[in-house]
């Protein structure tokens, strides 16, 4: 009797094994979608934030005073999405250069679609140096050629901006 048990068990666990690893996985990818004027991803950001959001050049004169603040709404144009999950987006700043924006929590994505639209982000921002691994992983992310990886030398300071809500307007 113990031995047919200890058979019993055996078969259960091996079945169960078997089964198990027939799960098909899932490649995380960003979320399908054409991000038209009123999506919105996260928290809706409501009409009156909307109004009120000052431009990337405003927030960037605002923080040669401070290093962070909350409750911050931020009006750009997405410049780049991270192509594995978008997780991560770029708005395009006055001078040229990039404006870095993560997701609060990890609790929303976005889709590629969102290249090249008008958004408000709402959230909290702050001046922090990027380390060169974080750089070169974002690299990574946003498919950069091996070369401009490997250019990727030193940290850089940057405006971070981790938003609650992003809304695409006109």
């Amino acid at each position: 009797m113990k031995r047919l048990s200890i058979y019993a068990f055996m078969l259960f666990i091996s079945f169960s094994t078997l089964s198990f690893s027939q799960e098909s996985v899932e490649k995380p990818a960003p979320p399908a979608g054409n991000a038209l004027i009123g999506d919105y991803y996260g928290t809706d950001v409501s009409g009156d934030v909307v109004n009120k959001a000052i431009s990337v050049k405003k927030l960037e004169s605002e923080l040669k005073s401070t290093k962070k603040a909350e409750g911050v709404a931020v009006k750009g144009e997405v410049t780049n999405v991270c192509e594995k999950r978008g997780c991560w987006i770029t708005l395009k700043t006055e001078d040229g250069s990039s404006f870095f924006v993560k997701m609060k929590d990890y609790a929303f994505f976005v889709p590629t679609a969102l290249k090249g639209k008008n958004v408000v982000l709402e959230g909290s921002v702050e001046k922090k140096v990027t380390s060169v691994d974080e750089l070169k992983h974002y690299a990574k992310d946003a498919k950069k050629s091996k070369a401009e990886i490997d250019a990727i030398n030193s940290p850089k300071e940057e405006i971070r901006f981790l938003a609650n809500g992003i809304k695409v307007v006109n």
